[in-house]
């Protein structure tokens, strides 16, 4: 079977043939219809994140995918399913995480991820997966499934920022995404359409005309250029925010969130920074958390209950917004421009497969 990898040591992702996966018991195997690009990725391709399997010289990229069931083996599935995966596995046999049901929460080393680090992802045109890594899809998003990923992402930072509210009584109307970026977008239509968001703002750098302000004014929210208007001076330009939702990594924004921040409001972290020291006035920043009863939240993955959400999520976000954010889904003839990255492009996925075909 055609699959989609990074060689180690190499810097661009090339076409390989593997062997067609055979399921074992408790597994399915899942026929590839189309898989999401981003950032990540991107990250996977330049050796700046994750890692092959090892013993292995490549890695399948790909965690943002949906399929249909193949061949059920056993499972709970039938084929004809829908399904969108998971992305972390346990490294070595289970471990309490796993056991737990809550492999989200797992530390560093305690953990493989699908595609970015130490497991093949879902770039092929088959994969196999344990049942219980399975997530049901309805037959009517099958062209939009690999959004579950992304969106159960956001699902999952909401899920942490509003059960560090949940002492008191807490009702936020304004919000604003750092990032305008798929997953900002994605986040930002979630706060607006599924939580009644009354005002909302998204940060960018991006100069007009461009694709993704136009997204964030059609949702009805306030364009923000950060080269203008850092994040800590939001509440001087425009208002204090009760929840800031940040995905760029860019490590400023941390500390910058919590001046954006409205008395009680709670700032999810997403973007994940790679080294850099500069200073803050640490005892205001300590001050401000403690006297203004403000929260910082990192958060990282999702599971299963976020993948039911953004399900659900996904099945309500209007047409003519999925239709602005998806950019193109390119076929294996032409897969190597899903990776090409430029201010025209949002979102773009490699197509393996439709739900019709019959194998």
């Amino acid at each position: 079977m055609k699959a989609i990898a990074v060689k180690q040591g190499e810097n661009r992702p090339v076409l390989v043939d593997k062997p067609r996966p055979t399921p074992e018991p408790g597994q399915a195997l899942v026929r590839t219809l189309s898989v999401g690009v981003d950032g990540t990725d991107h990250e996977v391709i330049t050796g700046g994140h994750g890692g092959c399997p090892e013993g292995e010289d490549h890695l399948v990229l790909g965690h943002e995918a949906v399929g249909v069931v193949e061949d059920p083996n056993g499972t709970r599935f039938e084929a004809g399913d829908v399904v969108a995966p998971t992305v972390r596995r346990p490294p070595n046999g289970e471990n309490e995480y796993f056991e737990r049901g809550e492999p989200d929460m797992a530390p560093e080393g305690m953990y493989h991820e699908r595609g970015i680090l130490g497991a093949h992802g879902f770039m092929a045109e088959y994969f196999v997966s344990e049942e219980e890594f399975l997530v049901d899809v309805p037959a009517s998003l099958t062209d939009l499934g690999f959004l579950v990923e992304p969106i159960s992402i956001a699902e999952k930072a909401v899920e942490l920022a509003y059960a560090s509210r949940s002492s008191f009584t807490w009702e936020p109307e304004a919000g604003a995404v750092l990032g305008n970026g798929s997953l900002g977008l994605l986040t930002l239509a979630l706060l607006r359409d599924k939580l009644g968001y009354e005002r909302l703002y998204c940060l960018g750098r991006r100069d007009r005309p461009d694709p993704t302000v136009d997204i964030i004014e059609e949702l009805g929210a306030t364009y923000v250029d950060s080269r203008k208007t850092p994040a800590d001076e939001m509440p001087e330009a425009f208002e204090p925010m009760d929840f800031v939702f940040e995905a760029t990594g860019y490590a400023k924004h941390a500390f910058e969130s919590v001046h954006a921040l409205a008395p009680n409001g709670v700032a999810a972290l997403l973007g994940v920074p790679g080294p850099w020291e500069f200073e803050i006035d640490g005892g205001s920043l300590h001050n401000e958390l403690v006297m203004q009863n403000k929260a910082l939240v990192g958060s990282v993955n999702s599971h299963v209950s976020h993948f039911e959400s953004a399900v659900d999520t996904l099945a309500e976000l209007p047409p003519w917004f999925t239709e602005a954010l998806v950019t193109n889904v390119y076929g294996l003839d032409d897969f190597a421009s899903a990776f090409d990255d430029d201010d025209t492009t949002i979102k773009t996925a490699v197509q393996f497969s439709t739900y019709e075909e019959r194998r």
